[in-house]
């Protein structure tokens, strides 16, 4: 295990966060930063799986206060609060001060936030902490970097352009054609991207952000088919195993209609041949990134005529309730494997998967807060399928995602039985809002 104190590489730097804690643990552990920017329950299984690790002590980073956590954390781990967690400075700061206290080296960093992981990069090579590189993992995050690496690989992916003008946007669109997706090179989650459909809304949002060298905005074809995703585990470049998720439908689609309550099914035949060109153009997308250790979210289409085009890669476990579906479909801890993969480099054989598993998110009208949740009838008819269900409360403010404000998880054996389990529940399910 890493021992010896590091030299503190941003003495500069100032950090008016919080201090934690008076009985500060202390001998071979390896020391385990996890960067939580904000407090949200998705994380909780990622730090009981880093805290129920042999050898290992968690320690977290975040801007919330240590209030905000669950107890059966804050009695086991050590804490420093942040005021700015996209800040690599404050980040480096609270690592070295972590690492200070506890008279320990980093052993590793961790987040599994999309939007800072330049930034704990940054943090590992400023402290010697092992993990990809900030270059490597730029390569994620910004998606004009992506798509030319794609290109270069020989990798299916849209037409694509990062343009730094407005006048390079119109001559990509003009050569193109309409529709075009915008959206900016390090978006995630569907976040700010738009289907434009017309010179008029072109020029509207190019007035609006005003592309430049520093801040261009990334232009792509507009591709038409299904949407999926497809989850990869890597240990030191070697891509080991899979999962894969088709979306119903695309969550652009979700976020232009309100009405949508979206569905993500995760099938069975995960190796049925008909994925065989989606696993070789994911795994030759990750070799193109430089892909290195641990688990990564990759999102493509599949057109009316069959081909394939990989949208984007997230060098992160992945959200809306995908890991947990992975869970279920194996009955297995994906949170403990992917640290174990991050922590030791150690990867778990996954077991056959037995189940399909499905996912209905509800989403409702309008906005204001939940009033209430009709249809939950339909839990009683479905009966031990159901295997998770995360129900807004009463009050909760209207989401602004296509997640909406709940889901309700369902597995079975067989595929279509799964499909139509989660299209009864957005038939009947509906969360009301005032």
């Amino acid at each position: 295990m890493p021992t010896g104190l590091i030299e503190d590489p941003m003495s500069s730097a100032q950090s008016t966060g919080e201090e934690h804690r008076e009985d500060e643990p202390t001998g071979m552990s390896a020391l385990v930063i996890f960067v939580a920017p904000f407090f949200k329950e998705s994380v909780v299984e990622f730090l009981d799986a880093v805290a129920g690790l042999e050898h290992v002590h968690l320690a977290v980073v975040s801007q919330d206060s240590w209030e905000m956590f669950p107890e059966k954390i804050r009695r086991i781990a050590s804490f420093r609060q942040v005021s700015d967690a996209t800040s690599s400075d404050d980040l480096t700061h609270a690592a070295y001060d972590l690492s200070r206290r506890l008279g320990t080296r980093p052993h590793r960093i961790l987040a599994i936030n999309e939007q800072i992981q330049v930034q704990v990069a940054e943090v590992r090579e400023r402290l010697d902490i092992p993990g990809m590189s900030s270059e490597t993992i730029r390569k994620f995050r910004d998606k004009g970097v992506m798509k030319e690496c794609f290109r270069a690989a020989g990798v299916p992916c849209a037409r694509h352009k990062a343009a730094q003008s407005v006048q390079e946007a119109r001559d990509f669109v003009k050569s193109v054609g309409f529709p075009v997706c915008v959206k900016p090179v390090d978006g995630a989650a569907a976040q700010a991207t738009f289907k434009v459909d017309s010179l008029e809304v072109l020029e509207q949002i190019l007035k609006a952000s005003a592309p430049n060298p520093e801040r261009p905005i990334q232009i792509e074809e507009f591709v038409v088919g299904e949407e999926s995703s497809f989850e990869t585990f890597s240990l030191n470049g070697e891509h080991l195993w899979h999962s894969l998720t088709h979306y119903y439908p695309t969550p652009l689609d979700v976020m232009n209609n309100p009405w949508i309550q979206w569905q993500v099914i995760s099938p069975k035949e995960i190796d049925d041949p008909r994925y065989d060109d989606i696993k070789d153009a994911g795994r030759r997308a990750l070799d193109a990134l430089g892909m290195e250790t641990g688990l990564t979210h990759l999102e493509w289409f599949r057109r009316e005529d069959g081909t394939i085009a990989i949208s984007e890669v997230a060098a992160r476990p992945p959200g809306a309730q995908i890991t947990t579906m992975i869970n279920r479909a194996h009955d297995i801890d994906s949170s403990r494997i992917w640290c174990e993969v991050m922590i030791y480099g150690h990867f778990a054989p996954i077991p056959e998967r037995k189940y399909a598993v499905g996912a209905a998110f509800l989403r409702g009208l309008g906005g204001g807060r939940v009033q209430a949740v009709h249809g939950l009838e339909v839990l009683k008819e479905l009966g031990d399928m159901v295997v998770d269900v995360g129900l807004p409360k009463p009050g909760d403010p209207a989401a602004n995602t296509y997640e909406g404000e709940g889901f309700i998880m369902v597995r079975h054996r067989e595929t279509q039985k799964v499909r139509d389990a989660v299209a009864l529940i957005v038939d009947r399910v509906r969360v009301e809002l005032i």
